[in-house]
């Protein structure tokens, strides 16, 4: 099926998106060869360039996978703190991010997720009716 305007979405990236095409030089050259190291620039703002379409299915994909390795882990890890402590995990929360590529990441220890726009994702125990 293919796809329309709305299944996609833009996502802004840290670096700008900078495409050459083969064969061509781009950036500041420190030479005038085309052998040369070409350097690239950055301006450091924030701008339509520097941000990526990605579609919402491959976006779709990648959080119910991300979602079920998550589940799996921390089931298995309350199986284990209820054998061994008999401990009962009562909430979860994960940071996350999505690529230019449209991966989800669980953001680790000292990352700053923060200044990344984040996604905080918080699990909550069902209150037994």
């Amino acid at each position: 099926m293919p796809e329309t305007p709305s299944d996609a979405i833009w996502i802004v990236t840290d670096a700008p998106q900078i495409s050459i095409p083969d064969g061509t030089r781009g950036g500041i050259g420190k030479g005038s060869d085309w052998g040369e190291e070409t350097v690239r620039e950055y301006t450091g703002s924030k701008g339509v360039g520097d941000a990526v379409k990605v579609s919402t299915q491959k976006l779709e994909q990648e959080m119910t996978h991300f979602l079920q390795v998550v589940g799996r882990l921390f089931k298995n890890a309350e199986n284990q703190a209820k054998v061994n402590s008999g401990m009962q995990l009562a909430e979860i929360e994960l940071s996350v991010e999505i690529s230019g590529e449209g991966e989800v990441k669980l953001i680790g220890n000292g990352a700053k997720a923060g200044g990344k726009g984040a996604i905080k994702l918080t699990f909550k125990r069902q209150e037994a009716k």
